[in-house]
């Protein structure tokens, strides 16, 4: 079930994406986001959580989110977890306990970050032989990605491929000649990838 949530999360990232197409592209050079790109970290389905309850160790558990976004917790049943931070779903938990025991002191740790996989993934898709989804690695390049798929298609425009990238909030797209990357050794548009990169590669016009 997990596998199946993460590729829906996937595909909804990447329809986000395609409908920026008409998105102008930027004429500035792609820069890669400083400090903690995801942000306060947010609870998603399939995270392992540690529930730890100061002095009630038979009120305290591992657990992890279901496919609902919810886990079971003693006393006080189903918690909404997903789109939560831990410090925010103890103080929801807290705040529950205490129409049973008093002064309960709730901490939540995020022991198996599952959810967070496919928000540091790179993508390709289009006119390659392999569109793929893999993990982000530090360094890697437009031109890595590009092997990873096993090149363009013979039917590709690999000059018109495009860099999709969340800037502060908003997509930006840049243009990338994947075909003077590959067969010129022309590197100027071989950016270095950031998680949550998209690129495309259109086919040529008949």
């Amino acid at each position: 079930m997990k596998h199946i949530v993460s590729a829906l999360l996937a595909i909804c990232l990447i329809a986000g994406f395609s409908a920026c197409s008409n998105t102008p592209v930027s004429k500035e050079q792609p820069t890669l986001p400083e400090g903690n790109i995801i942000g306060e970290y947010k609870i998603g389905v399939g995270d392992q959580l540690s529930v730890s309850v100061w002095r009630n160790p038979e009120l305290s558990l591992s657990v992890p989110v279901r496919p609902d976004g919810k886990i079971s917790v003693p006393l006080i049943g189903d918690v909404i977890a997903q789109g939560a931070t831990a410090e925010g779903l103890s103080k929801t938990i807290t705040t529950l306990m205490e129409k049973y025991i008093r002064g309960p002191q709730v901490a939540v740790i995020v022991t198996d970050a599952n959810s967070i996989g496919y928000l540091l993934r790179v993508r390709i898709t289009g006119a390659v032989n392999n569109p793929i989804s893999i993990q982000h690695r530090d360094g890697m390049t437009v031109l890595d990605l590009a092997l990873e798929a096993s090149g363009p298609t013979p039917f590709a425009a690999s000059n018109r491929a495009k860099l999709y990238r969340k800037v502060d909030g908003k997509i930006k797209v840049y243009s990338i000649r994947l075909d003077d990357i590959l067969k010129k050794g022309k590197l100027k548009t071989n950016y270095i990838l950031a998680p949550s990169d998209i690129v495309t590669v259109p086919e040529r016009m008949f």
